[in-house]
């Protein structure tokens, strides 16, 4: 149920997603199954010393209701949340209070597993077990607690992994994954490894400029990666599932890990872009299962839709977009 631009207020967002799927969408509705459901990626980690203060922490209760209502009202229907299990104590807890706001408030939450970086595979798969038992046991099966709130496709539960060292035995993970109630889909950035084609259900896109790379200017925004994306799932890969990215910009100088990449964000034409190139693959009669939004509230890389209203005023007046952007998130 897509899409909207990062260039606009709340309620233009929703007008913008109503008018390009050719209907209405209220708070709380659900679009045909004809179309895909809005997904955005969340950051659960602010409030650690270890990341840039964002103005609150991810463990207040009352602001994860408030992103929740934000995210329902903006037509999103569920956050994808960055994991590493038990490896980050503080966002895994903070996964926990968020799964129990989302299932008072009629939400749904999914993980996105960041593989270990390991130089030793057997390593790297002991530990993706060991996060995923504990997903089952905590957030998942039948027996977590409000395990009602996690995303599924045709019932079964999604999980997404982002890879790091590329040393995981997914064969084996999938194996040991069989034995829950309901096996969960993995789905894959962009396409997996040849000797683990089989164990994914599907691809996600994930935000990039292309194959051109980084521009000094910011100008690649991504669409010859995303057409190819597109193509590569609807013509060579129709049995899998395909979640399509969309992204509002990309800077990631406000990240300890800068590696000076930018992309303008083009006063929201960026994310219009992004959020409706699909339909060129993709319509009523072969639907697009889910759209990624990439991120709700990533500030370090400057991909948040989270604080649209102060994006707006700074795109209006660029002379203010320094100010803005500084008080918005810090």
């Amino acid at each position: 149920m897509a899409r909207g631009s990062v260039g606009v207020t709340t309620a233009c967002f929703l007008l913008v997603v109503g008018c390009a799927t050719r209907h209405p969408l209220t708070k709380s509705s659900q679009a045909p199954s004809a179309y895909p459901r809005l997904l955005a990626v969340y950051m659960p980690w602010f409030g650690n010393h270890s990341h840039m203060d964002v103005g609150y922490s991810s463990d207040d209760p009352a602001v994860l209701r408030r992103q929740i209502k934000q995210a329902r009202e903006r037509g999103i229907y569920a956050f994808v949340v960055d994991w590493n299990g038990e490896r980050n104590p503080y966002s895994d807890h903070n996964f926990a209070l968020l799964q129990q706001q989302a299932s008072e408030n009629h939400f749904h939450l999914a993980l996105l597993y960041n593989e270990a970086e390991e130089d030793d595979g057997e390593q790297a798969t002991d530990d993706a077990l060991t996060a995923f038992q504990h997903a089952y046991a905590a957030y998942i099966g039948p027996q977590a607690q409000f395990h009602d709130a996690y995303l599924t496709y045709e019932g079964r539960p999604i999980i997404f992994i982002f890879p790091k060292s590329g040393r995981t035995d997914w064969n084996r993970i999938r194996q040991e994954l069989s034995s829950w109630q309901a096996s969960p889909l993995l789905i894959y950035k962009d396409q997996p490894p040849a000797q683990y084609a089989s164990d994914f259900a599907g691809s996600y896109a994930w935000v990039q400029p292309g194959p051109q790379g980084w521009k000094p200017d910011g100008s690649n925004w991504g669409e010859a990666y995303l057409q190819n994306f597109y193509r590569t799932m609807s013509e060579k890969y129709p049995d899998k599932i395909a979640v399509g990215g969309a992204w509002p910009a990309f800077d990631d100088s406000h990240a300890s890990w800068s590696l000076n990449r930018h992309m303008d964000a083009r006063c929201g034409q960026t994310f219009e872009d992004t959020l409706q190139l699909y339909h060129k693959y993709y319509d009523d009669s072969r639907p697009l299962p889910f759209l990624l939004i990439e991120t709700w509230n990533d500030y370090e890389e400057g991909t948040a839709i989270e604080k649209m209203d102060s994006m707006t005023a700074a795109c209006r007046n660029p002379g203010e977009s320094q100010q803005t952007q500084t008080s918005s998130t810090r």
